[in-house]
């Protein structure tokens, strides 16, 4: 038990409540352990793996999961954490995205241990009587103490009845599913809740409501995010994966650590004991890497990028096999700045004057540092963005 629970409890924000989960974990059967994505994009991110991290943290204890796919409630849109109405998805979006997220999923997940279900089975049956009787067991007060409903209504922002539904709908899921544990973000946790109080009415045992951290990007401060660009997707070429898990900060790398590395606490606490002797924190980065790398491509994958970064980074050699493309211009040249971003090597023109301020920015090898320096036409060189962006470009 005690094992069990120093696993469960890591890299957790709240267990509601431990005690409830003590006396499920003691009653030695298989637990139905339950998390909901609804699929709104068509790729997961290390962001995303910290909860599903979590649920295989109960297959290692020889539990049951349920991976349900919100395909129901993504027509609903979750409203958590939003400051206005969140627009739906259709069908052909959801049904696309959610057969994404099967196959990425058992990159983590045992899949003889998992049970993938889509909450339409249910959910589209209830029509409009059921879902008259599931709102009867929850009353509009409850509702708006939910944070960003409350601010909503009281800045006088729109609140339409349909975002009312959604953690019903998801309180249900888990009264279907009989779910013994629901896991899910910070941000979710009203939502939980609602599943404890749903389940209280339909005359079950609460489910226990366990929630995790909100992963923090590639800089360090701000949700990982695609629109934020500091995201590492579970898709990503091993080499862009691997350079961008080294380009963290030492401290972020802790974090990461904790929430995604599947090594033991005994494991990472000497990590950080070799940290403060005085080993290199790089070469401590460089085993988080080969993990993460490894688990989403194939063994031995981690090794190979770190060897890559060594000869790269280290000796100043290039990569074999770098990207071509050739780039039209208009006229006898263009300005550096508009290049880069027209090649997709930064994002904007002020990102690219940005780079090349900090020194970031390298023609064939030698730094750049004149904002208003232009390229000609017929030009053949290899272009580098800061450590990670490598590509030649003929104009």
């Amino acid at each position: 038990m005690k094992d069990a629970l120093e696993l469960l409890k890591r890299g957790t924000d709240e267990i509601l409540t431990v005690e409830d989960l003590k006396k499920k974990l003691s009653t030695k059967k298989k637990l139905v352990v339950k998390a909901g994505f609804d699929p709104t994009a068509p790729d997961l991110h290390l962001g995303h793996t910290v909860l599903i991290n979590k649920l295989r943290h109960f297959q290692d204890l020889g539990h049951r999961v349920i991976f349900l796919i919100g395909d129901f409630t993504g027509m609903i849109g979750d409203p958590s954490g939003k400051n206005k109405t969140r627009p739906t998805l259709s069908a052909e979006e959801i049904k696309k995205n959610a057969k994404t997220y099967e196959k990425q999923v058992f990159k983590i997940l045992k899949k003889e241990q998992t049970e993938v279900r889509f909450n339409s089975e249910w959910c589209s049956k209830l029509g409009a009587e059921g879902l008259i009787r599931l709102a009867s067991n929850y009353n509009v007060a409850r509702m708006l103490e939910r944070d960003d409903f409350s601010k909503r209504y009281k800045s006088n922002q729109s609140i339409a009845v349909h975002e009312f539904l959604y953690p019903l709908v998801q309180g249900y899921d888990s009264v279907h599913l009989e779910a013994d544990v629901e896991c899910g973000g910070t941000d979710q946790k009203f939502n939980l809740l609602v599943g404890r109080e749903l389940q209280r009415a339909y005359e079950q045992e609460p489910q226990v409501v366990i929630t995790v951290p909100i992963l923090e990007g590639l800089d360090g401060v701000n949700k990982m995010s695609k629109s934020l660009d500091n995201y590492v997707g579970v898709d990503e070429a091993p080499e862009d994966m691997f350079g961008k898990i080294m380009s963290i900060s030492d401290e972020l790398m802790w974090r990461w650590f904790e929430l995604l590395s599947f090594k033991s606490n005994d494991e990472i606490k000497s990590l950080k004991k070799a940290a403060a002797s005085g080993e290199n924190p790089r070469d401590i980065k460089f085993l988080l890497a080969i993990e993460i790398v490894d688990r989403f491509h194939a063994e031995g994958d981690g090794e190979k990028c770190k060897e890559n970064f060594l000869q790269r980074f280290q000796k100043g050699k290039l990569p074999e096999n770098i990207e071509e493309i050739s780039l039209d211009i208009e006229g006898s040249s263009i300005l550096l700045t508009n290049l880069l971003k027209e090649s997709g090597l930064t994002a904007s023109v002020s990102e690219s004057s940005r780079m090349i301020k900090q020194g970031a920015v390298k023609i064939d090898q030698e730094k750049v540092t004149d904002l208003k320096l232009e390229i000609t036409k017929n030009t053949n060189a290899i272009y580098q963005v800061g450590k990670r962006k490598i590509m030649r470009i003929k104009t």
